[in-house]
C-alpha cells in the first residue's frame, strides 16, 4: 500500500484536517470534557471495527486526532476514510474538525556529522530510529511520540553557528497570519526563498524558527 503525497491528501478535500509530518490532522473543540471523552469512545470504537487506530489526545476544551499508517509510515487510502467517518461522527456530535492553531513541532541540530551526535540525542532522549519503508537515518523520535522529532541537518564547522533551530508545521493557511504576528511581534523575515517548502524567521535576538508546510516537497 502507498503513502500520499501532501497534493494527494489536499486534492482529498477533506474539511477541517490538515497534512503535518506525514500525518492527518484535526482539532475538534468541545463544549465541556464529557463531550469530548463521548466523541473519544465513538471513535474508538469505530477504530476497533475497521482495525486502523488514531491518536487520539483528550484535553478539558478539544480532542486532537492524529492519523497514519504505522505500518508504511505515511498517510494511506484508509486514514483518508477513517478521516471521513471521524468527521461524521464529529458531525453527530453537534461539532466541527478544524486544523485552526494546529501546528507540530521538530527540532534540527546543525552538525557537521550527525552520525556522531546522533546516538547520544538517542541515548539522553530514550529515542529511536526511525523504521519502515524509506525511513530517514538522520533523525531519531520518541517511541511513545510525546516528544518532537529530533533531526540533524549538515552544517559546517565555522564559528559562530547556530547549533538548534525549530522546525513549525503547520497548514499552508496558517502561514501568513503566523508570520505576520511574529513581524508584529519583533521579528524578521530571514528567507523565503524555498518557500512555500518553508520561510526562515528570526527573533530579535537572531534565534531562527522555519514555518514548514507540506507543499513542493513531494
Amino acid at each position: 500500500m502507498g503513502t500520499l503525497t501532501g497534493k494527494q491528501v489536499a486534492d482529498a478535500g477533506l474539511d477541517g484536517w490538515t497534512f503535518l509530518l506525514g500525518a492527518l490532522h484535526t482539532r475538534i473543540r468541545t463544549p465541556d470534557f464529557a463531550a469530548g471523552l463521548a466523541l473519544v469512545a465513538a471513535v474508538g470504537a469505530e477504530a476497533e471495527r475497521v482495525d486502523h487506530h488514531p491518536d487520539l489526545d483528550l484535553r478539558y476544551t478539544h480532542v486532537d486526532v492524529r492519523l497514519w499508517s504505522h505500518d508504511v509510515g505515511g498517510v494511506t487510502g484508509r486514514d483518508l476514510r477513517l478521516a471521513r467517518t471521524i468527521s461524521a461522527l464529529v458531525a453527530d456530535a453537534g461539532l466541527s474538525p478544524s486544523y485552526a492553531g494546529l501546528s507540530r513541532l521538530e527540532l534540527a541540530l546543525d552538525s557537521p556529522e550527525h552520525a556522531t551526535v546522533l546516538p547520544f540525542w538517542r541515548a539522553v532522549l530514550a529515542a529511536e530510529r526511525p523504521a519502515g519503508p524509506g525511513a530517514a537515518d538522520d533523525e531519531v523520535r520518541d517511541p511513545a511520540g510525546a516528544l518532537p522529532t529530533v533531526w540533524f541537518q549538515s552544517c559546517g564547522r565555522d564559528e559562530p553557528r547556530q547549533r538548534w533551530h525549530p522546525d513549525v508545521w503547520v497548514d499552508p493557511a496558517e502561514v501568513r497570519p503566523r508570520m505576520e504576528a511574529a513581524l508584529a511581534a519583533g521579528g524578521t523575515l530571514v528567507s523565503d526563498a524555498e518557500a512555500p517548502n518553508f520561510w526562515v524567521l528570526a527573533d530579535p535576538d537572531g534565534n531562527r524558527v522555519c514555518l514548514c508546510t507540506w507543499q513542493q516537497r513531494d
